[in-house]
């Protein structure tokens, strides 16, 4: 059976962040995931979550500066120590939660940068961070983001980011797969499926109705099978749940219950 986590990011946004837990759980949901949860001590998350009886199965490490415009440090060189330090906040939370994922932005292509430098910079941190990650039995993931929904972010695409894994090559880095940045950037979802799954390199999944990142039964790809190509494939891990609901969340839900038979 595949399993969904619902994104309290982007879910539930009718209640307030730390009563997500209890609306996703009640919604029938094992797992859930978020961005940031950092606003709320992990303490207190983690005694929402545990009421709840749900697990967290994956949160962002913090992007940065938001307000300055930062989509995450990963691929900013000079901007090293604030990595670090983003890193080391969010493995504290990983740890409190049980969480077993965490993904890295990388950030913007500014002006004039060198793309070069860049991915130099990218893969030496990743490097720090699957490292500092291992002891803490957390896997670091990366996402290729399309760049309509953030414009100029580095890592765009499926074999961009295999190509880093590979070359970083440890054993806890993985790649996010979110199946509505791939369709808006690429297409060809299943030929995708089919050729990475098998790989062991990707480490999440993540849907979206396209093209408004509302719910899957919306839009153009279509998610019936997709979910058919998923069993095919035997996929064991998480599916997260990353849209916008067109109107209340638990009212949108009829597609959840029909990708559950």
């Amino acid at each position: 059976m595949l399993k969904f986590a619902a994104n309290l990011s982007m879910m539930y946004t009718e209640h307030a962040f730390l009563d997500r837990y209890a609306a996703a759980a009640a919604d029938g949901y094992a797992g859930v995931e978020c961005m940031f949860p950092y606003e709320a001590p992990a303490a207190f998350v983690r005694e929402r979550m545990d009421a709840a009886g749900v697990t967290q199965v994956l949160l962002n490490a913090p992007p940065g500066v938001a307000a300055r415009g930062d989509r995450g440090l990963a691929a900013q060189p000079g901007r090293q120590s604030e990595f670090q330090a983003g890193i080391e906040q969010a493995l504290a939370y990983a740890t409190a939660l049980a969480c077993p994922n965490l993904h890295v932005m990388a950030g913007l292509v500014a002006p004039g940068a060198s793309r070069e430098a860049m991915q130099d910079c990218y893969r030496e941190n990743l490097d720090w961070a699957a490292r500092e990650a291992r002891s803490a039995g957390v896997t670091v993931l990366i996402e290729p983001i399309n760049t309509r929904d953030i414009p100029g972010y580095f890592l765009n695409r499926q074999d961009q980011a295999h190509a880093v894994v590979q070359a970083v090559n440890a054993p806890n880095l993985k790649v996010q797969m979110d199946l509505y940045h791939c369709q808006i950037v690429e297409g060809d979802v299943t030929t995708k499926l089919r050729e990475y799954l098998p790989s062991g390199r990707v480490g999440h999944l993540q849907i979206a109705g396209v093209p408004l990142r509302q719910e899957p039964d919306r839009g153009e790809l279509d998610y019936g099978w997709v979910f058919s190509v998923l069993r095919e494939l035997q996929y064991s891990g998480w599916i997260g749940c990353e849209y916008r609901p067109a109107a209340g969340t638990s009212a949108g839900l009829r597609w959840l219950a029909a990708a559950r038979t």
